[in-house]
């Protein structure tokens, strides 16, 4: 139980910066107390500002409108109603990535441009999993980036995990495909694949992972069984183009947040559920390997909101 208090806390801390601009905005509405169009139109402004879109706070507002409308409210009362109808929204996307046994390998396909942490989330995913007992193998297939292959190379000697590498620019279909073959042959558990995420040639990023999942379904035809798109929280809005054009290029099967710390835009996850409904697997905020964690929907909407833990104490 401490331990998940302890990363409710953290999570609590590292979403200050969205949670205290929200609060501050929430504050000050509701020193009027009485629900009315001019606490409502702010209020929406102060959702759109925590980056929740414009289709969040007008659903958002609208349900104020009708269930408190001519009421007075505590900002206290405020935050409760808003976490409770944030954790409906995203509840819809709380959906742990769970590694199905019967593959061997589970293959994984990890995607998302350059910048959001994707190679370091796929390390802190190995260290999660070698912890918990299933055996990664790391595949480096953004063979144009060698600060890439050595990140991930650090990252499986941290965990003991082997890593696949090539030569520079080396054909990264061809090192998925060899990544696992030697999954198979070692008996791992789960194949982590990093891929290139330069979006300035989109076409040819496109060829690219289409080629991967080519060569991989020769060797399973149902491979990969996950494709994550891992998005930096602070682009805010710019994550809603990143997840349409990754869309486009593969089959996106969920999503991972990174750096919510350092934003005052948080609210883009919710956002981002509202629109796509994908699953939100993961969640980061810090560097450290335990900043990764799986996503869930109630301790996220209470901590944006600044209050305390949810009655149900989010595993870890």
């Amino acid at each position: 139980m401490s331990g998940e208090r302890g990363w409710f806390g953290r999570l609590r801390e590292r979403l200050s910066r969205t949670s205290r601009a929200l609060g501050a905005r929430l504050g000050a509405l509701v020193r009027r107390r009485r629900v009315d169009d001019e606490l409502l139109e702010e209020l929406e402004e102060a959702l759109i500002l925590a980056d929740m879109g414009v289709e969040t706070a007008t659903r958002l507002t609208e349900r104020l409108r009708r269930e408190r409308f001519g009421r007075e409210v505590e900002e206290r009362e405020l935050r409760e109603t808003l976490a409770g109808w944030i954790t409906e929204i995203l509840a819809r996307v709380e959906r742990p990535l769970t590694v199905d046994p019967t593959r061997r390998p589970h293959v994984i396909l990890v995607v998302g441009v350059n910048g959001t942490g994707k190679t370091t989330t796929i390390g802190k995913l190995a260290h999660r999993f070698a912890a918990e007992g299933p055996r990664p193998v790391l595949a480096a297939c953004d063979t144009f980036r060698a600060a890439a292959v050595e990140q991930l190379v650090a990252w499986g000697e941290r965990v003991g995990a082997p890593v696949v590498t090539g030569r520079p620019g080396a054909d990264a279909a061809g090192l998925a495909y060899e990544a696992l073959q030697r999954a198979r042959r070692e008996g791992a558990d789960v194949l982590l694949i990093d891929t290139a995420g330069r979006l300035h040639n989109k076409k040819a990023l496109m060829d690219e992972l289409a080629k991967i999942r080519r060569v991989l379904k020769k060797l399973d035809p149902e491979a990969p069984h996950d494709t994550l798109l891992v998005l930096d929280a602070t682009t805010g809005q710019n994550a809603h183009a990143q997840v349409a054009t990754f869309r486009e290029l593969v089959e996106v099967t969920g999503l991972v947040v990174t750096k919510l710390d350092g934003t005052a835009k948080g609210g883009v996850v919710v956002a981002l559920a509202e629109r796509f409904g994908l699953p939100v697997h993961f969640v980061g905020v810090g560097e450290g390997v335990e900043d990764l964690r799986p996503f869930r929907a109630g301790a996220f909407a209470r901590a944006l909101l600044d209050l305390d833990a949810p009655a149900e104490a989010p595993a870890s």
